[in-house]
């Protein structure tokens, strides 16, 4: 692999001293903004035309009958087309995308931020920082999916989107979907409330097989194949740890009250997943955080054919334990929560109803933070080597090419050797921060 360069620290200051004189100069009046309850139409975005943007538009129209989807990216333009009519079939009356509003390439999202009241962005998850940052700098109220930067630069450029949407009374939602679901919420303030005692020890699981992969479109070039299974590739989607295990490492700093691990170390690779298909991400990750008060942090995520899959969060107590994913506390006290709740659209529907309130809400904080305890176990697992809370926010690393700089008809980041497979990082002898 390239060998990573870094954001240096000048390069950031620009650009958090520009996001500060935007902040400034930006004028404050919500009037076109603040949508009066079902009184007009609220113009929606899609930059990226994925599975999980497709619902996440869904969602969105479901959430208010007066949201309209007006625009559509995707780095392929295809995928906006059969994408616009999939959703037409579903939405008649609210998907009103016409081909003039429909765009591709690296640039494209730039058009739906112009067009749009609110922005969904669920795309390779490189991008989610730099689009997220545009959109609040034009005004637009902004759901982001999950990861919210796959590199500490990244992180810390979704922190000042979080910092000027909190100035600007933008709405900004992370798709870090545990905190609407109201069983988890249910579970973690009875954790909270000493249901089971003092937490000791909390164990994560995301093992599966393997998800994003296809056949390779012989039109593609090589930079097109990377970007059409941006799961399998380093620079767009930043691995496992980041993609699907910040979800349980969310729920956990939750279950901890927010608190952030000192230090981790960690260990991964590739066991079976090696051929080109499977670009150059590990298969499996194994990470131990340290948090204040000796408590430890397990967690696990594997993408790997015809093993032992599991999906849980597990807090164990002095007095008990809690499965958030069952909703169930057993031990000293039994409960279990019997609702029904679908996250999913719950985060769209409180987007929406503070967006007619006037009233904005920000989940800055939290995303950020449980996306750089992913970034800095994920680092771990690539390097070998422990990392500290302090190291990983110190450092503006990056994955090469940084995302403002990617251009249509760009090289391809990484290339294949002779076999076809695509080279990996290896622990002990990789040095990122």
């Amino acid at each position: 692999m390239k060998t990573a360069r870094t954001l240096s620290r000048r390069s950031f200051l620009r650009t958090s001293a520009a996001t500060t004189a935007a902040a400034t100069l930006a004028a404050l009046d919500l009037s076109r903004f603040a949508h009066a309850a079902g009184s007009d139409l609220i113009k929606v975005g899609m930059i990226g035309c994925g599975g999980r943007n497709s619902g996440a538009a869904l969602q969105a129209l479901n959430a208010d009958k007066g949201a309209r989807l007006v625009a559509m990216h995707d780095y392929f333009l295809d995928r906006v087309h059969n994408k616009r009519e999939v959703l037409k079939a579903q939405k008649p009356e609210q998907v009103q995308v016409d081909d003039d509003h429909c765009f591709s390439g690296f640039d494209g999202y730039k058009k739906v931020i112009e067009a749009s009241d609110v922005v969904l962005i669920a795309n390779a998850a490189k991008f989610h920082p730099v689009q997220t940052l545009a959109a609040i700098q034009a005004g637009k109220h902004v759901f982001t999916e999950k990861p919210h930067g796959i590199d500490p630069a990244g992180v810390k450029m979704m922190q000042a989107a979080a910092n000027l949407a909190r100035e600007k009374k933008l709405c900004l939602v992370s798709g870090l979907h545990s905190r609407y679901h109201a069983g988890y919420e249910e579970t973690v303030k009875r954790i909270h409330d000493g249901a089971i005692g003092d937490i000791v020890s909390i164990e994560e699981n995301f093992l599966r097989a393997p998800y994003g992969l296809g056949d390779r479109n012989p039109k593609h070039s090589e930079l097109e194949w990377q970007i059409s299974i941006q799961y399998r590739f380093v620079w767009l989607s930043g691995d496992d740890v980041v993609q699907s295990l910040v979800h349980n490492l969310d729920r956990a700093s939750w279950c901890m009250k927010e608190a952030a691990p000192l230090r981790c170390h960690g260990m991964g690779g590739r066991s079976t997943m090696v051929e080109g298909k499977y670009g150059n991400v590990f298969d499996h990750h194994a990470v131990v955080y340290l948090f204040p008060n000796n408590i430890r942090l397990y967690a696990f995520c594997r993408t790997t054919t015809f093993c032992y899959d599991e999906y849980s969060s597990l807090v164990f107590g002095t007095k008990g334990r809690a499965n958030i994913m069952s909703c169930r506390i057993s031990g000293e006290t039994n409960w279990r929560w019997e609702g029904q709740c679908d996250p999913y659209q719950v985060e769209h529907d409180r987007l929406f109803a503070a967006i007619r309130a006037g009233e904005p809400i920000n989940n800055g904080d939290y995303m950020c933070r449980s996306t750089m305890i992913a970034v800095m176990g994920q680092i771990s697992c690539y390097t070998g080597k422990e990392v500290t809370w302090e190291q990983i926010n110190a450092s503006n690393f990056a994955y090469p090419p940084l995302a403002e700089e990617c251009k249509d008809g760009m090289d391809a980041p990484v290339k294949p050797g002779p076999d076809g497979s695509y080279p990996v990082y290896i622990p002990g002898k990789t040095q990122l921060i």
